[in-house]
Order: C-alpha cells, then sequence, then structure tokens
C-alpha cells in the first residue's frame, strides 16, 4: 500500500513577532506567522499580487533559537507538515487551524531590528520529532484566540 507525503517548503516574512511557551514538562514552543507571496500578469498585463499566511509552530531547542533571534520582517525558511486542529469556541462553535509543524528552519537574513538582527548561522536545525500540538498542553497567561495550545 503506498503511502501518502505531507510535505511543505515555504520562503516567506515573518508577520509577528514569535511567541514562545513551555510545555509543563519544559518543552519549548514557539508559534509564528509567515508572510508568501505570489504575482501575476491579468488578462489586461496589470500586474497583480496575491499574499498567504502560513502559522508556524516550532518545537524543542529549535523553538528558543526561533524565540530568540527572529523578530517581524525576517525572513525565513520552513520545511515541515501540515496539520489540522479542531475545537470548540466560548461560544459552542467549532473552529478549525491548519498549522505547519516546522522540521527545519532556516534564517535567511538579518533586517529585523535589534538583538534579532545578530546573525545567527542557524543554517539547518532539525526539529525535535515525536512533538504535535495537540499532545502536549502549553502553559499560559491567558486564553488567547480560543486557540488551545
Amino acid at each position: 500500500m503506498a503511502r501518502g507525503v505531507n510535505r511543505v517548503i515555504i520562503l516567506g516574512r515573518l508577520g509577528t513577532d514569535p511567541e514562545v511557551k513551555y510545555t509543563q514538562g519544559g518543552t519549548a514552543v514557539t508559534r509564528f506567522n509567515v508572510a508568501t507571496n505570489e504575482s501575476w500578469l491579468n488578462k489586461e498585463g496589470q500586474k497583480e499580487e496575491k499574499t498567504e499566511w502560513h502559522r508556524i509552530v516550532v518545537w524543542g531547542k529549535q523553538a528558543e533559537n526561533c524565540g530568540q533571534y527572529l523578530a517581524k520582517g525576517r525572513q525565513v525558511y520552513v520545511e515541515g507538515r501540515l496539520q489540522t486542529s479542531n475545537w470548540e469556541d466560548k461560544d459552542g462553535n467549532k473552529r478549525y487551524t491548519t498549522e505547519i509543524i516546522a522540521q527545519t528552519v532556516q534564517f535567511i537574513d538579518s533586517r529585523a531590528e535589534g538583538s534579532a538582527a545578530k546573525e545567527y548561522n542557524a543554517s539547518a536545525m532539525p526539529a525535535d520529532e515525536g512533538h504535535s500540538s495537540q499532545n502536549e498542553s502549553v502553559s499560559s497567561s491567558s486564553d488567547v484566540d480560543d486557540i488551545p495550545f
């Protein structure tokens, strides 16, 4: 029986600063959004553009590095797999989110300001294997966006 392939590769810029949290067991998990852009010429010869937003989740030591060295506007290359989660919000509505669970994160440039502007040679840091956003809960001081961590 043939197996499927769940592999995603994106190159884009962070739309927000990374958010680092820790599971009850002390494992780091970092979340951030990456924008990718596509452009084409329409029938009239005018250039059109579309931005797609991707939610990224990184685990372990790589998550800590992303939290320390990445910042809004920084270019990043991400390889990973897609994972869709569902839950009920506080009003009882079924909600869905699809995220890229990163297995490799490469920091491409140092365009961001502050400490994130330090060059960090993280050219192919493999993520910790075996982690899923559904199998560990992350401690948080607030319930933001009704998204289960």
